[in-house]
C-alpha cells in the first residue's frame, strides 16, 4: 500500500471511531409548571378504594370519645403557670414515674416541659385520641435526667426570667412582687444544692431544645421509651371528667 492509500485509511479509521464515540448530552434549559391539589380535584378511584378502607378505621379509632372536658384548658390561661401546662406535666408524671420506677428504682421528682410542645387547646366536650395528637403532634418521648444542684439553679433562673408559663410538676417556685426568688421546694421539701434530682422532660429539651441549655449538663439520663402523646391518651382513658386550673405551683407574692 503506497503512502497515500495508507495516509486515507489511518484518517477514515479516525472519522469513523469519532463518529461512533457517545456524545454528551447538555442540559439546556428547565422547564415546569404548578400543579394545585386540593379539595376540589377528582380522586383516583382505585387508589380510593385501597385507602378508604384504613382512612375510615384511623377516624374510628381517632374519634372514640375517652373523656369529658366541662371547659376549655388553655395554655394561655395564667402567667406563671397555665390549666394545659399543668395538666400535661401531671399527667407525664403520673404515667411516667411507674415505668421509671420500675427500671431505675428511684422515683421522678419533677418534672419540666416546655410551653411550645402544646400546640392546641383543649376544647369543651368530649376528649378523643385525635385531641392528644392535636395537643402533641411530635413524637418527642420523655426522658429523665439527673441533675445538680447547679443545674437546677439555673432551670429556676430560666422559668423566672421566662416570658411564658413552661409545664412543670413536683416543683414549686416562689417569688416575690420583683421577680426576686423566695423559696423552691421539690416533692414538697426545700431544694437542697447538695442534692441531685431525677426530672422528667422531653427528648427535645434534655439537647438544649427551647434555650435550656442547664438541661445538658445532666449527669446520667434514662429513656422511658413513652410518647409525651401516649401519655395523655392513656390518662385521657383512665378518667371520666378532665380538671385542670391554675395553682401555686409557680407563683409571686404580692
Amino acid at each position: 500500500m503506497d503512502l497515500k492509500n495508507k495516509h486515507f485509511v489511518i484518517i477514515a479509521t479516525i472519522v469513523l471511531v469519532l463518529s461512533c464515540k457517545e456524545s454528551v448530552p447538555k442540559l439546556r434549559n428547565i422547564e415546569g409548571q404548578r400543579i394545585q391539589i386540593n379539595y376540589s380535584s377528582n380522586p383516583n378511584d382505585s387508589i380510593e378504594n385501597v385507602i378508604a378502607p384504613y382512612r375510615n378505621r384511623i377516624n374510628e379509632v381517632l374519634d372514640s370519645v375517652l373523656a369529658y372536658a366541662p371547659m376549655t384548658i388553655s395554655k394561655t390561661d395564667g402567667t406563671l403557670n397555665s390549666p394545659a401546662g399543668n395538666l400535661m406535666a401531671d399527667i407525664v408524671m403520673q404515667e411516667v414515674n411507674p415505668v421509671f420506677t420500675a427500671r431505675t428504682g428511684k422515683q421522678i421528682d419533677f418534672v419540666l416541659l416546655n410551653f411550645g410542645s402544646i400546640r392546641s387547646v383543649i376544647s369543651e366536650g368530649d376528649i378523643t385520641e385525635r385531641t392528644a395528637y392535636e395537643v402533641m403532634p411530635f413524637e418527642n418521648s420523655v426522658v429523665v435526667a439527673e441533675l445538680d444542684g447547679k443545674a437546677i439553679r439555673a432551670m429556676v433562673s430560666f422559668l423566672i426570667k421566662s416570658s411564658v408559663a413552661h409545664p412543670i410538676s413536683g416543683i414549686q417556685i416562689v417569688v416575690d412582687k420583683n421577680k426576686s426568688l423566695q423559696a423552691v421546694n421539690i416533692q414538697g421539701k426545700p431544694f437542697d444544692e447538695n442534692k441531685t434530682y431525677n426530672v422528667a422532660t422531653s427528648d427535645y429539651l434534655i439537647t438544649g431544645g427551647d434555650k435550656m441549655d442547664f438541661l445538658k449538663e445532666y449527669i446520667s439520663v434514662t429513656d422511658s421509651d413513652y410518647l409525651i402523646r401516649n401519655t395523655l391518651i392513656d390518662y385521657f382513658k383512665k378518667i371520666d371528667t378532665l380538671t385542670a386550673a391554675t395553682d401555686d405551683r409557680f407563683m409571686q407574692i404580692k
